[in-house]
C-alpha cells in the first residue's frame, strides 16, 4: 500500500510539472489537461488547482478559474482566489 501511495504522489507531481512546462510554453489547454490529471491522482493538490485556475484565466474561462481558485483556498492556498478578487475577475 505504501508503494502505491508514494507512486500516486509522484505521479501527481509529475503531471503537475508537465502542466507547468506546458503553461510556461504558452500551451494552456495542454497545461489544463496535465493539472486535471494531477488533481485526479491527488484531489487535495492545492497548487494544481491554483495553476489550473491561472490557465483558465488566461483562456478567459473565469467561471472555471473561480471554481478552481476557491477549491485551492479550501485546501489552504488562497493565492489564486486573492488574485481573482484583486483584479475584479470574480462574478457576484
Amino acid at each position: 500500500l505504501a508503494v502505491c501511495v508514494a507512486f500516486g504522489a509522484n505521479s501527481a507531481k509529475e503531471a503537475f510539472e508537465r502542466g507547468s512546462a506546458a503553461g510556461n510554453q504558452g500551451n494552456f489547454q495542454e497545461a489544463i489537461k496535465h493539472y486535471t490529471q494531477a488533481i485526479r491522482i491527488d484531489p487535495n493538490y492545492a497548487n494544481a488547482y491554483n495553476n489550473r485556475a491561472a490557465a483558465y484565466t488566461v483562456l478567459s474561462d473565469l467561471k472555471s478559474a473561480a471554481k478552481d481558485a476557491k477549491k485551492a483556498c479550501e485546501l489552504g492556498d488562497c493565492n489564486g482566489l486573492q488574485y481573482l478578487e484583486a483584479n475584479n475577475l470574480l462574478s457576484n
